[in-house]
């Protein structure tokens, strides 16, 4: 996860704009960008956030 951002806000921020843009689920998204989902998912939980299928993105 070197390439997107350490603070966990702008990282929701980013990760959020992706799934919306350009991937159809947080597993795609993982998959192409080689990111590891539980790594992610530890981060963004940390603040409170979790993902959602039903609407692709963490909140």
């Amino acid at each position: 996860m070197n390439e997107l951002p350490q603070d966990p806000f702008m990282l929701m921020s980013v990760v959020n704009m992706k799934l919306r843009d350009q991937y159809n689920s947080l597993d795609e998204f993982c998959a192409s960008t080689g990111v590891n989902r539980e790594e992610l998912c530890q981060r963004l939980s940390a603040i409170g956030l979790e993902y959602n299928p039903e609407t692709n993105k963490f909140w």
